[in-house]
């Protein structure tokens, strides 16, 4: 190994390795979470801690849970809508034309009775 550095991967002031000095880690548990898209993740926990049901997919962005057999369904996307779409779920056509007839009369008067109108 021409121009090799016998310390690589270490940094200065690094001890010795191992769990002597640092002490013992805490206990942990693995939890498998399985995607729609057929991915498992098995992010580490800390063992008294609180269990998520459900955990995002890192590799596709499904939702994951634990049971192998019945992943959760990808969600349901729902296509853009305009104003105007939300508009015609609350107003039927008969009410659009009651509505704009009379803003077409509040602003007749307003011209008649000389206002200036921008």
């Amino acid at each position: 190994m021409a121009g090799g550095n016998a310390i690589r991967g270490t940094r200065v002031g690094a001890g010795p390795m191992g769990e002597a000095e640092r002490g013992d880690t805490a206990p942990r548990r693995n939890v498998s979470y399985f995607c729609s898209g057929g991915h498992v993740t098995r992010p580490t926990f800390a063992a008294d801690a609180q269990i998520p049901e459900s955990w995002d997919c890192p590799r596709c962005g499904l939702p994951a849970n634990m049971d192998a057999e019945n992943p959760p369904p990808p969600p349901k996307i729902t296509p853009y809508k305009t104003h105007l779409a939300y508009v015609k779920e609350r107003r039927t056509e008969a009410e659009a034309a009651q509505i704009l007839e009379e803003a077409v009369t509040a602003l007749r008067a307003r011209r008649a009775s000389g206002e200036v109108i921008y």
